[in-house]
């Protein structure tokens, strides 16, 4: 496996608008991911953690390492389930029908989703995780965390961190995390599930 590379979005720059502008989109994916992505390659060459997987690099190291393994793989499924907005976007198949099991609706489900990501202190995520036996887990992880550390398959996250939201929200976090909901690509989601 050579140097990871920033991912390339699999949609336009100004595409996720009015939810997330093109501005943040080139600080966020161009500026930020961008750092982490030149900063793990220039850790991890001549050690144990070149050549291994994100999600193993996450699980194994510490530090500065982790740190900046965790931002790739956390911003990574960020970008990853985002499309276009959709009028009254919900959720389909798999994930449809567990979250219908688990939190009652869709609308009690956003609720919980959102207060946690409103919630948490200082920086980090938001996630939607799928444990070991098939049940849904809403988590707060600070800084660069991922629910891989615990065991869990990310499913689906919103990004808490500041310049996730600044450029469009200000300091209206809770104005964003509802806003996302339009945008968030639900056939990815039921691709991660187990």
């Amino acid at each position: 496996m050579g140097k990871f590379e920033l991912i390339t979005l699999p949609y336009a720059a100004d595409a996720l608008q009015p939810v997330i502008s093109p501005e943040t989109i080139a600080f966020h994916h161009g500026k930020h991911l961008q750092a982490y992505v030149n900063n793990l390659n220039n850790m991890i060459a001549g050690t144990k953690f070149e050549g291994m997987t994100l999600v193993d690099i996450v699980k194994q190291s510490d530090g500065g390492v982790f740190n900046n393994a965790g931002q790739i793989l956390n911003h990574n499924l960020y970008f990853e389930a985002l499309q276009a907005p959709q009028d009254d976007n919900q959720p389909t198949g798999k994930i449809a029908t567990a979250i219908a099991e688990q939190f009652g609706s869709f609308a009690d489900f956003k609720q919980q989703f959102q207060q946690q990501g409103a919630s948490l202190f200082g920086s980090g995520w938001v996630w939607l995780s799928e444990n070991t036996d098939g049940r849904l887990v809403i988590s707060q992880e600070a800084n660069a965390q991922n629910p891989v550390t615990k065991g869990l398959v990310p499913l689906l996250t919103f990004d808490v961190w500041e310049h996730a939201y600044y450029v469009d929200y200000r300091n209206r976090r809770p104005d964003y995390l509802s806003a996302m909901w339009s945008i968030v690509n639900w056939n990815v989601v039921n691709q991660r599930m187990k």
